[in-house]
This record gives C-alpha cells, structure tokens and sequence, in this order.
C-alpha cells in the first residue's frame, strides 16, 4: 500500500496502483498540511475514496511535535477525514505524534469503524486502543534497542490486531537503520517481531498479510 498525503500525491498513489496490480493507495491529507483544508478537499477525497484501488483514508490524524500546522487546523481536518473515511466505508490509517489524548478522542466519534495506527507509538495506551478494536502496524522503530516499551506492546499485541509496514522512506530497521527505508526492508521488521512474539517469520507474516487483506479488502 502507497500513501498519498494531499491531492497530488494521492493521484500518484492510485496512478501506481492501476499500473501494478499488487499496489493499493490510500488517500488523505497529512496533518502537517491540515491549515490548508478546505471543503474542496472534502470533494476529492470522496471522488477518489470510491476508486477500486483504495482501500483506506490517510493518513491522517495530529501531530503537535512539529506543529506545521495550527492544531484547531488539524483537528478540523482530521474530523472531516473521519467523516470521509465513513462515507466511503474504507478504513482510517492514523498518524499521530504528541497527541495521543486529541486523536483518541475524536477517532471515538468514529464508533467502531476501522481503525489502524500507523506507525504505532502509543504502548502507553495499548489497552485502550485494543479495547476499541483497532489495528496496530509496527514500523522499523520498533526494532531499536530503547524501544522496550514498544516492543513490550508488540509483544502483547493480540494475532487479530497486528500489521506490519515500513513507513517507506522513514524508520529503516536495524540492521539498514540511518539510510533510506524502502517497502523491502519490511523483512527485517518482521523478523524482529517474530523473534519477540516466539514465532518463526514465516507464521507471522502469513499471520500479518491475512490479517492486512481482512483490513483492506484485498
């Protein structure tokens, strides 16, 4: 699955997916970007949320580590997102930085729609996050060595609830940590989950490629 983050990248995405068959696009706008929202944006994504090859809206969510956008901004954004995602019946891909009280709290208008944390980074909040049934999608950080709290979470984790992804170019694992991630590279995070969760790789990624088709409807 390729990530658009506004329209332009979003029309990349779905390009990609209808040239290469094992591509999928999901669609939205970063909440760095979320000053500029408008209703326009609103329209598109319903437009482009109907196509065959997304599966998911975003990401999308808050992020008050860089504040590139004001978080009244993002907030608003994010909110009219979810209702995108909702209308379109496909799933929320999450981000969110520094603001794990906003984002669960307005994702809890969501109701028991689909949801999957991106880049999980909430091991703090793992129960609640459970407690309301959304996905869990651990990235490259989750194999460095001062992650024991998120490791600890991915530990934990239950079978049904975990995804695993790249966050391609960012967060390449050990061993490829401080270049240029790519999708490949997933590989190695697998691994190190399995080895965390007692499994061998193979049973974890069937595990988490069924577990990613049932999400998004592959």
């Amino acid at each position: 699955m390729t990530i658009g983050v506004g329209r332009a990248s979003s029309e990349r995405a779905i390009a990609l997916a209808e040239a290469h068959p094992e591509v999928s696009a999901a669609i939205g706008i970063h909440p760095h970007d979320a000053a500029g929202y408008t209703p326009a944006d609103d329209a598109w994504l319903r437009e482009l949320g109907s196509h065959p090859a997304v599966v998911a809206i975003g990401e999308c969510g808050l992020d008050y580590h860089r504040n590139l956008s004001p978080p009244h901004a993002q907030r608003r954004a994010f909110d009219a997102q979810i209702g995108v995602a909702i209308e379109c019946g496909k799933p929320l891909v999450i981000h969110t930085r520094e603001a794990a009280d906003d984002t669960l709290a307005q994702l809890a208008g969501a109701g028991e729609h689909p949801v999957v944390l991106h880049c999980f980074s909430l091991p703090e909040r793992l129960d609640e996050v459970l407690g309301r049934g959304y996905m869990t999608s651990f990235a490259g950080q989750v194999t460095y060595p001062k992650a024991t709290d998120l490791q600890e979470a991915a530990r934990l984790v239950p079978d049904d609830r975990l995804l695993v992804e790249t966050d391609s170019p960012y967060l390449a694992p050990v061993p490829r940590r401080g270049r240029p991630n790519r999708p490949a590279n997933v590989a190695h995070t697998l691994r190190f989950l399995a080895e965390l969760r007692g499994v061998e790789p193979a049973a974890l990624d069937a595990l988490t490629t069924a577990n990613a088709a049932r999400v998004f409807g592959w």
